[in-house]
């Protein structure tokens, strides 16, 4: 049997919890996981999982369990994974980090490579320069994932999930230009890749993940936000009448009358192609589906300018190709389509019970990952002289809350240090 890799995973959540039992499930890895906010139950309790796909598991614990980064710093690790929440406006990743990007630790120990298993887009830029600033001869080791799971914690040792759980990624580099994968970085892409599909994950590689990540984005920056806003599920959204569960002793209720309009109203382009997606009420699929899939398209206009494929590449191909280029397609351009389409579908089930993790915070009252995953969309268009009007709309309203709960989240912390 080969030598275990240690594995260090910070951010003891639902993805976290999940990740850290598939890699050491695989038989490859000794995880030492790092757990914030739930620490002491999962100490002394082990962590609960309630999944469709791994089955129920009560107790669970990794191989080392520390509340503090410092107290993990015994060792080298082959790979740390960040599976905890980028929101930069309580603490960057390089403050994260601090204790391993700093002696005595950085002078003992080689650095290990970074593994981003984070939402939103740009999570990498300030790691990457504080190993650039800590190294400058050595290119950092960052590999950088879009992660597509349904799971949560239920309380905070109890995870539950479904049957599924996929990860694609790749190389983190400053350029999104579509560079081959030299063979240190497919060897170290293949490893970690296959650590967790030998764990039992789907996994796929990818030349270059921006793209792959912004596609994904599309769907937590306008349908998870749109949900926070709401403050409702996307089952509030798209569950027709008839499709609702019926609670025993009650009879469902009537479909909300359609709204009357003020004389003629032809149906805009967006209502006509959107009208085979489901819908809770007239009104829903005549106003909100639309806008939803007018702001995706917005987005993917934005995606189109800045991910274009490569020379000689159809859009369902991608592939190495001769020399230091990769051949890679650019964004599908049924994407808004697809994904509206998709997301209505699994939502329309009367089983459906999935929450976006930014209205679970925002229903928590806790700061959500508005800046990486809709405050970066907006900047990377400016950038780029695209309009984006929707996606800023929905990024200045989620402002005025993150700000509320930002200054919450303050308070608590004052509070609890003037206690120590």
């Amino acid at each position: 049997m080969s030598q275990l890799k240690d594995v260090l995973l910070i951010g003891y959540g639902a993805v976290g919890a999940i990740y850290s039992l598939i890699m050491k499930r695989s038989g490859r890895a000794r995880v030492t996981v790092i757990a914030r906010g739930n620490y002491e139950v999962t100490k002394a309790h082990g962590m609960t999982f309630r999944s469709g796909k791994y089955g129920n598991i009560d107790g669970w614990q990794p191989d080392r369990l520390f509340h503090k980064l410092e107290n993990a710093l015994d060792r080298p690790y082959s790979y740390v994974v960040l599976t905890s929440k980028a929101i930069p406006e309580l603490q960057r990743t390089p403050s994260l980090l601090a204790p391993m990007l700093s002696p005595p630790y950085s002078d003992a120990h080689s650095q290990p490579t970074y593994v981003l298993m984070q939402n939103g887009l740009n999570v990498e830029v300030d790691l990457y320069d504080a190993l650039k600033k800590l190294r400058p001869n050595e290119e950092p080791r960052i590999i950088s994932t879009a992660v597509w799971i349904g799971t949560g914690l239920v309380e905070k040792n109890v995870v539950e999930h479904n049957d599924f759980d996929r990860v694609q990624m790749g190389i983190y580099r400053p350029s999104p230009a579509p560079v081959q994968n030299t063979p240190s970085e497919s060897a170290l892409l293949d490893d970690f890749s296959s650590l967790l599909a030998v764990g039992g994950s789907e996994t796929s590689v990818v030349h270059e993940i921006q793209r792959v990540k912004f596609a994904k984005n599309m769907w937590n920056g306008v349908l998870g936000a749109s949900a926070a806003l709401s403050r409702f599920s996307l089952r509030e959204f798209f569950r027709p009448p008839h499709l609702e569960p019926v609670r025993e002793g009650t009879l469902p209720g009537p479909d909300p009358e359609p709204v009357e309009e003020r004389g003629p109203v032809c149906a805009t382009a967006s209502e006509r192609a959107t009208a085979e997606i489901p819908h809770a009420s007239a009104a829903i699929g005549q106003y909100t589906v639309p806008f939803l899939y007018d702001t995706l398209n917005e987005v993917h206009t934005l995606g189109a300018a800045l991910f274009p494929p490569s020379p000689d590449v159809d859009s369902s191909s991608e592939r190495g190709g001769p020399g230091g280029t990769a051949k890679v397609a650019g964004l599908d351009p049924d994407v808004a389509y697809k994904t509206i389409a998709n997301t209505a579908r699994l939502h329309a089930r009367p089983d459906s019970t999935h929450l976006p993790s930014m209205l679970v915070d925002i229903e928590a009252g806790r700061p959500m990952e508005i800046e990486h995953v809709v405050g970066e969309v907006v900047r990377m268009g400016r950038r780029a002289g695209v309009s984006l009007p929707r996606m800023e709309t929905l990024y200045a309203l989620l402002l005025v809350v993150q700000n509320q709960f930002l200054r919450r989240a303050r308070e608590r912390e004052g509070s609890v240090s003037s206690r120590m």
